[in-house]
């Protein structure tokens, strides 16, 4: 039900890039409006708090670091890919980390930049993409994928540079949404076209990924995956929980290096 700004390939792919400009042009013309929480990302406000505590979770996890410590990710390095506005480099900078943020579209890290800015931030905001990155031979000790693989056109070159973006004992956290007529309800007809929670055109179910699918591409480029943990949503509450026996809509999953 959700949606993340960075997306990669369709017909003006080059060589080894899977950035889709139709993709990147269509979230950048509402990036004004990132951190407007009854705007077009409202679903991402509502999602964040849940999405956070699934990274910090993780993290802790395989770095054995102490659980609620203020600033446990120091001393890591942590990129955000397809940041977007920032809503999720901001509190990974917040936890201590040294947060790399990138996006495909120059007007969100333009947006990015500013708000991290009055907040007294200091967030490395790149206008670049994943196979830059790697190209240079830059590495990461936590990759933050959010919403981002149901917006790439090959998977697996993009999910390749991550790798390789990684460093030995490096966590990649993804989360996307399953491919199943659940998910089209709710993220395309619910979302989209009846409650308006996002622009009519956010999503193709097409390129929506189980996760049995997701975990065979982190496989094969030589990554171990978790088993995936669901984001559940409360119609009543209007909050979002973990839940590892719900992973019919939107969904969670890690990838380590083997």
């Amino acid at each position: 039900m959700t949606s993340q700004a960075n997306g990669e390939t369709a017909g003006q792919m080059a060589a080894g890039q899977t950035v889709d400009e139709d993709e990147v042009a269509f979230f950048a013309r509402i990036a004004d409006s990132w951190w407007d929480p009854t705007g077009p990302f409202k679903p991402l406000h509502m999602l964040n708090p849940t999405r956070l505590l699934y990274i910090r979770q993780m993290v802790e996890k395989h770095f054995g670091l102490e659980p609620g410590a203020q600033k446990p990710f120091e001393r890591l390095r942590l990129l955000d890919i397809g940041c977007g506005g920032g809503l999720i480099s901001e509190p990974m900078a917040r936890l201590g980390a040294t947060v790399v943020a990138v996006d495909a579209s120059d007007k969100n890290i333009k947006t990015a930049s500013l708000h991290a800015e009055r907040s007294g931030l200091d967030i490395d905001f790149r206008h670049t993409t994943a196979e830059a990155l790697a190209e240079a031979g830059e590495q990461f000790d936590i990759i933050v994928n959010m919403e981002v693989v149901e917006h790439v056109a090959d998977v697996n070159v993009y999910l390749a540079a991550c790798k390789s973006l990684m460093k030995p004992n490096g966590i990649m956290l993804l989360s996307t949404i399953n491919r199943t007529p659940k998910a089209y309800l709710f993220a395309i007809i619910g979302a989209e076209r009846v409650l308006r929670w996002l622009p009519v055109g956010a999503h193709d179910w097409n390129k929506f990924l189980k996760p049995e699918e997701l975990a065979d591409f982190v496989s094969n480029n030589g990554m171990t995956p978790s088993d995936a943990t669901g984001y559940v949503f409360n119609p009543l509450s209007q909050k979002w929980r973990l839940d590892p026996r719900d992973t019919s809509v939107n969904y969670a999953m890690a990838a380590t290096v083997t």
